[in-house]
């Protein structure tokens, strides 16, 4: 296959075509416009393949899209181009309905011309997948509740209600226009590559840096935490074997506060790295409750019991296993983040690919 990845230089994104290079034959076309999140160097080693081609291009460009869609001919489009932070739709919506909403419905509409073209046969292969995520549905406040392909939609922030907008969209293209549509909710994400705004690795650089470790309100909300590479091959599953006009929920059956998740990155550290900055005694001394977020959810939890009884996939880290990698992982890969803290990045762009 020819798979679109569009926001394929970002956290998610980047694992998928990782996961594409390195565990298939399929080729990549990663579309991506470098926002501030967009890193071409998490693509890694995956970049040098015959098989992959880097197209900078915004999903609110209509034309550059119907142009990348004539000149690839892809079998598959997944669609992971997003404005993901909470905290920044909170303080500027706007960017989030354009590319959420905006570049969704431009997306769909340039798949939907190019899926018109096609053959009989093309159309039967094609797929359109859609990657969203668990906040669509608000939150839960016990704690025996699950989130099921079923849930009706609660957003709760500006990021959210741009997100659940561009499902109802998505499978609004499949109902209406018949475009072959698959989505995917999933929830919180972890890893390697992940951009240093994000709570683990935010709180894993505050530490080294003996910097505070803010933590919002009580710190007791709930979610449950996906290892990225996992997620990468769920995704890659769902759009393989996955049955078109389904949704799939993809979790990582790992429920944490977001206390505990702090707490368990200064135990690791202590192990790790256990000469600290100057005048810190413990890692965990850092942690300072700050006030919480407007709007703040209190629980996510998945159930994924459809993508593993229709599907076969299953996490294969625990989260025990995925937090060791993950600060593993950012301890050994300093040159990553520095460039991304400095801004390096962004001024270190690697080309435009094949």
């Amino acid at each position: 296959m020819k798979i679109l990845v569009t926001g394929g230089a970002g956290f998610i994104g980047s694992a998928v075509v990782r996961e594409i290079i390195n565990g298939s034959r399929d080729e990549v076309v990663n579309l991506d416009a470098l926002t501030y999140a967009g890193n071409l160097q998490s693509v890694g080693l995956s970049a040098d393949s015959e098989r992959y081609v880097f197209e900078q291009v915004n999903i609110c460009d209509r034309e550059a899209l119907d142009r990348v869609f004539q000149q690839h001919q892809p079998d598959a489009v997944m669609h992971l181009a997003a404005e993901s932070h909470v905290d920044r739709s909170i303080d500027g919506p706007a960017v989030f309905v354009q590319t959420n909403v905006v570049g969704t419905y431009n997306l769909l509409e340039a798949a939907r011309a190019f899926y018109l073209q096609l053959s009989e046969e093309q159309q039967q292969n094609f797929r359109f997948h859609h990657i969203s995520t668990d906040e669509v549905y608000g939150d839960l406040h016990g704690t025996d509740d699950f989130f099921t392909e079923s849930t009706p939609y609660a957003p709760s922030s500006p990021y959210s209600a741009t997100k659940a907008s561009s499902d109802h969209m998505v499978r609004a293209w499949g109902r209406t226009y018949g475009l072959p549509i698959l989505v995917t909710n999933c929830s919180n994400n972890y890893g390697p590559y992940h951009f240093p705004e994000k709570l683990i690795p935010h709180m894993i650089l505050n530490a080294l840096d003996g910097k505070a470790l803010p933590v919002y309100g009580d710190g007791l909300q709930i979610r449950d935490w996906l290892y990225v590479e996992d997620h990468a091959r769920a995704l890659l599953t769902v759009l393989k074997n996955g049955q078109p006009g389904e949704t799939y929920n993809i979790g990582g059956n790992n429920e944490k506060t977001n206390i505990s998740v702090v707490e368990t990155i200064c135990s690791l550290l202590e192990e790790l790295v256990p000469n600290k900055p100057a005048g810190i005694n413990q890692y965990r001394d850092l942690i300072t409750y700050v006030k919480d977020r407007p709007g703040h959810d209190v629980r996510y939890a998945i159930d994924a019991s459809k993508i593993k009884t229709e599907l076969g996939w299953q996490p294969q880290e625990t989260f025990e296993s995925g937090i060791r990698k993950t600060v593993e992982w950012y301890l050994s890969n300093s040159v990553w983040w520095k460039n991304v803290l400095s801004g390096e990045y962004r001024l270190e762009r690697m080309g435009s690919g094949r």
